[in-house]
């Protein structure tokens, strides 16, 4: 079975999939995840810059945290004015009470809980707020359901968007969902697909099979043969809590 670890360390190979196909986050969420006042902001395991970007856009002064080389060189790519870094949950590399805002988005189940609590706590001002965002596809949607079968069919990993275990300095946490619908391309559900760590840590052949499955799905689910752009419903949840 494929370690917590290496899965955590396969986005090296599937960063341009993931900056192609991955969804960006609703505006309401990003505005409920940063305090009123707010002008220095930590995406912390940014990844592609998928939520540093809208974070930028609000005329923040961004700073990106990301271990992996190849998504840092994505979102250098797509985002140049982006200070972007090399470090970890435990490790961000930043001062002490250097940030008004952390922002988690679809990586707080990668972390030690503990130790990220800890290191997020000591880069916070007194009263900064840390926000973490997962984007959910709705699985009301029949299409939807059934790509999400082919894609999590066999994954031992647990349903992670769920309550964080803040600890430590990080108190009074707030809960939010925001439900939005993304434009869609049915093409892009296999390079969707190809960026999540259960395929990409997948033998060769076992990964294209499934692969083929999701290309027999747009090929032939009625929602979805044909179409040019769908509708991809999404619930974005979202936590957040304030250093003490």
């Amino acid at each position: 079975m494929t370690s917590h670890g290496e899965r955590a360390g396969s986005f090296e190979r599937g960063a341009a999939d993931y900056a192609a196909s991955r969804p960006d986050y609703p505006d309401a969420a990003v505005d409920w995840a940063i305090p009123p006042g707010a002008r220095d902001v930590l995406d912390l395991a940014a990844g592609t810059g998928k939520l540093t970007a809208s974070l930028v856009a609000r005329g923040l002064d961004v700073v990106a945290v990301e271990p992996s080389a190849a998504m840092r060189a994505e979102l250098t790519r797509l985002l140049p004015d982006v200070r972007a870094l090399a470090g970890t949950a435990d490790a961000t590399g930043l001062p002490d009470a250097s940030v008004d805002a952390v922002t988690v988005a679809q990586a707080w189940h990668w972390f030690a809980p503990a130790t990220a609590s800890a290191e997020i706590a000591r880069v916070l001002r007194p009263r900064g707020r840390v926000t973490v965002l997962w984007n959910v596809r709705d699985e009301a949607e029949p299409w939807v359901a059934a790509f999400g079968e082919i894609l999590h069919r066999g994954d031992p990993m647990p349903t992670h968007y769920v309550q964080p275990a803040f600890g430590g300095e990080l108190e009074a946490i707030e809960a939010a969902e925001f439900r939005w619908t993304q434009r869609f391309r049915p093409a892009n559900l296999r390079a969707l697909a190809a960026s999540r760590s259960f395929l990409l840590t997948m033998a060769p052949d076992e990964r294209e099979s499934r692969l083929a499955e999701v290309d027999a799905l747009v090929a032939t689910h009625p929602a979805l043969a044909g179409q040019d752009v769908v509708d991809l419903p999404h619930v974005t949840r979202a936590w957040r809590a304030s250093r003490r």
